[in-house]
């Protein structure tokens, strides 16, 4: 004879609780686990880089000599010490020195001083530029950042948004048609993106300015700017046209390829034959059993592609003469400007560890098959 239970509702209310409590649990511990992972991976990875843009404490010795040069020129120039002795006018400049070390801390050892500029970097105090200047002397690296940041983006904004998508969708449409003229032209020419956008630079500034003289040499808009902001947009739409045609060249055609064959390899699956045996529409297969599928891998892209922003391209928008971030990283490294080296990649480490942070939430979000803090 079986012998049967009945479930009581207080037990199902309290096994709903029990597990509820577990899942709270086992996320809470998992999110303080990967914020202090991520947290101490940015700490080592913005020393190392303050150890490498310092070159070991040898550009601070650099700083210093530019230091005591200025200040013996600025003392000797000034007509007020004229009538100083030699002595005088030498004790004024070693005292003069002696404070200016003291206010950058240049007079404390190097391994203080890395400890010192990591606190900073990591609350965001980035400092002054050591030689970008304003009429009003050394710039802000946090103004630096905030004058070039929009001519990034717009131009690597837009460019690289219409290559994601634009890339996606035909790949999308190319693994539909296997085998056909068009697959085979792109699996063609996916190897010209071995050539980097700067490359392709060159030629588009040889053939379309210095050539057919129809579009400028480069800049992000005409000197002097147009008044009218239509004029205004229209100038920088010009000047757009030569680096962004560069960079969607040197990437377009592996894109779409790798795309294409990674829809390819979700076409092939079993549950795709099942769709198309019932007799479902290609675009239900496509979004509910390719595109489904694929999206953590589409929003990790995606995600990625907008934090690379923040760099730019650093050749490319030095052969076009485009003022961005990445033209300005190329200078402060060509002039030993370590706290924009810093302040740029402490910037690119938090937007990275943020993105990778919620990244893993967003998995669970579009993908049941993935819990977060689970295996």
């Amino acid at each position: 004879m079986t012998k049967t239970t009945d479930v009581q509702p207080n037990d199902v209310a309290s096994y709903a609780r029990k597990a509820a409590s577990g899942t709270l649990t086992r996320v809470a511990r998992y999110t303080a686990m990967r914020l202090l992972t991520l947290f101490v991976t940015i700490v080592i990875g913005v020393y190392l880089t303050i150890l490498i843009a310092n070159m070991g404490g040898y550009v601070d010795e650099i700083l210093k000599g530019d230091i005591r040069e200025r200040t013996a020129i600025s003392i000797s120039n000034n007509p007020t010490y004229r009538d100083y002795t030699v002595e005088q006018r030498n004790v004024l400049i070693q005292d003069k020195i002696r404070l200016e070390e003291e206010r950058l801390g240049l007079n404390r050892p190097f391994a203080l001083r890395s400890f010192s500029y990591l606190g900073n970097a990591l609350t965001l105090n980035f400092g002054r530029s050591l030689n970008m200047v304003s009429d009003s002397g050394s710039k802000e690296v946090r103004n630096i950042i905030l004058e070039r940041l929009p001519s990034t983006l717009v131009l690597f904004g837009l460019s690289n948004l219409v290559l994601f998508f634009v890339s996606v969708f035909l790949a999308l449409a190319l693994s539909r048609h296997y085998g056909s003229f068009m697959d085979k032209a792109i699996v063609a020419l996916s190897p010209t993106s071995a050539a980097p956008p700067w490359f392709y630079g060159i030629f588009l500034i040889l053939i379309f300015a210095a050539v057919l003289h129809v579009l400028p040499f480069g800049g992000m808009v005409d000197a002097p700017p147009p008044d009218n902001w239509f004029e205004y947009a229209l100038s920088v739409a010009e000047h757009m046209i030569l680096p962004a045609s560069a960079l969607m060249l040197a990437s377009i055609f592996l894109s779409i390829y790798n795309w294409r064959t990674f829809f390819l390899i979700y076409s092939s699956e079993d549950y795709v034959e099942m769709a198309k045996a019932k007799g479902l529409t290609s675009r239900d297969i496509e979004s509910r059993y390719i595109l489904r599928p694929t999206l953590p891998t589409i929003i990790t892209s995606f995600a990625l592609l907008l934090i690379n922003l923040w760099t730019g391209a650093i050749i490319t928008e030095t052969i076009f003469n485009w003022p961005g971030l990445g033209r300005t990283l190329f200078r402060a490294v060509g002039l030993y400007d370590t706290p924009v080296i810093v302040a740029s990649t402490i910037i690119f480490a938090y937007l990275l560890a943020i993105t990778v942070f919620l990244l893993d939430f967003i998995y669970a979000l579009v993908d049941p098959r993935v819990k977060v803090g689970g295996n």
